[in-house]
């Protein structure tokens, strides 16, 4: 979750030109539109959907870990949630 309210507004705004580019999509496809055009702007969707993950991934890692752990136990902790959550973003 982004943490400041710059962060905050820029993904809002990101999630907003998604949501744009998802109903253009849903457009085309009830328009029968050409597939090569269709394919694309699936693309581009994909590309903003990683462009998300991205900056909320980069947010949380930089809240995580840029403070100072109490214990070890905390910092192994830290870094399983890490591993974690870039398994889950490579998939």
């Amino acid at each position: 979750m982004p943490h400041s309210p710059q962060e905050k507004k820029r993904v809002l705004a990101r999630v907003g030109r998604m949501r744009g580019q998802c109903e253009a999509l849903e457009r085309a496809l009830q328009q029968g539109a050409d597939c090569a055009a269709v394919l694309q702007q699936i693309a581009a969707l994909r590309g903003a959907v990683n462009g998300l993950m991205a900056q909320v991934l980069e947010s949380h890692l930089r809240e995580e870990l840029g403070q100072p752990a109490v214990s070890e136990r905390q910092r192994a902790a830290r870094v399983d949630e890490v591993v974690a959550l870039l398994r889950s973003y490579l998939k």
